[in-house]
């Protein structure tokens, strides 16, 4: 079965791998001219792994130009993969494999469309995530499921610890689905479109802590934009601080001042106020001192 594979971040690299592992090299790679590997966090430059597996590579931003679909269809074929692409898919371009397209969405469709998804469940506090594969149709994330994995999100979850879960599942999932479709009746799950939600688009300025909110809520947005991503982040005396990791102080009550003070100095960095008068211990940090900010001074909402 001949397959095109679409991809240019961390998770598309995993499922070519995994493809490879098992001899299902694809026909052809498709995906992002290195130079633009700061579209995407987690990117990573998928022509290297094509090349070293005797793969074609085909570079583009737009896989909906004449080009790259002729490049598609001059290798026919019969499945595309498309995992980690932030781009609408046309029927062009899912017409051109002859038994369909397959994406993959980090999340338990239809709940979750759309971007930023592995955050967005940090976020809300989901107690139940899924890593699914789906046939693409005109939607954002809206085809027919081919295959779901549903799994609970850990109370300390971080955006590493759930991208590791979604791409373990992935590496399995993208194998299975190139066997049914092989096989030749491969399901097509219809989603419930009245239970659909979806997520907006996140960029690397809405990792800005907002230090009146409760401790709860920050300590969420810590492990939600951390690694892969580019981290939440707050100022002090005009430095750009990133917090990397904090754990909820014991105490509830035991500090009294203002939001996004510094209350005092523990073990492994610091303690500061939020906004439900809780404390949050931040233990690994990221700035250009590597200092930890003096006691009783605040951060800020933005840079001066």
């Amino acid at each position: 079965m001949r397959i095109v594979f679409v991809g240019a971040v961390e998770s598309s690299k995993i499922a070519l791998e995994a493809l490879l592992k098992v001899g299902r090299a694809p026909a052809l790679v498709i995906t992002l001219p290195p130079e633009l590997a700061g579209r995407h966090s987690d990117f990573v430059d998928l022509g290297a792994v094509a090349r070293a597996a005797g793969v074609g590579v085909c570079y583009t931003t737009d896989i909906n130009q004449p080009a790259v679909l002729e490049a598609m269809a001059s290798v026919e074929p019969d499945l595309t993969f498309v995992i980690g692409w932030s781009q609408v898919c046309r029927q062009p371009f899912r017409d051109v494999a002859r038994r369909g397209t397959i994406g993959f969405h980090p999340a338990a469709l239809p709940r979750l469309r759309g971007r930023a998804v592995i955050p967005w469940t940090i976020i809300r506090d989901e107690d139940v995530t899924g890593s699914t594969l789906f046939w693409l149709d005109e939607g954002i994330d809206s085809g027919p499921i081919l295959l779901q994995r549903l799994f609970a999100v850990a109370a300390d979850e971080t955006a590493r610890s759930l991208y590791a879960k979604h791409t373990t599942n992935l590496s399995e999932m993208v194998i299975e689905a190139a066997t049914l479709v092989q096989t030749g009746n491969p399901p097509r799950i219809e989603q419930d479109h009245d239970q659909a939600s979806y997520c907006a688009k996140r960029t690397a300025a809405d990792g800005l802590i907002d230090w009146n909110t409760p401790a709860g809520s920050v300590l969420r947005l810590v492990r939600a934009t951390g690694a892969p991503y580019p981290g939440a982040f707050s100022f002090h005396s005009g430095e750009k601080i990133r917090i990397d990791a904090a754990v909820r102080t014991e105490k509830a009550g035991r500090f009294i001042g203002l939001a996004g003070q510094v209350q005092a100095y523990s073990e492994r960095g610091f303690v500061v106020l939020c906004g439900d008068g809780e404390c949050i211990d931040v233990v690994d940090w990221t700035s250009p001192t590597g200092k930890r900010p003096p006691v009783h001074s605040k951060f800020h909402g933005q840079a001066p």
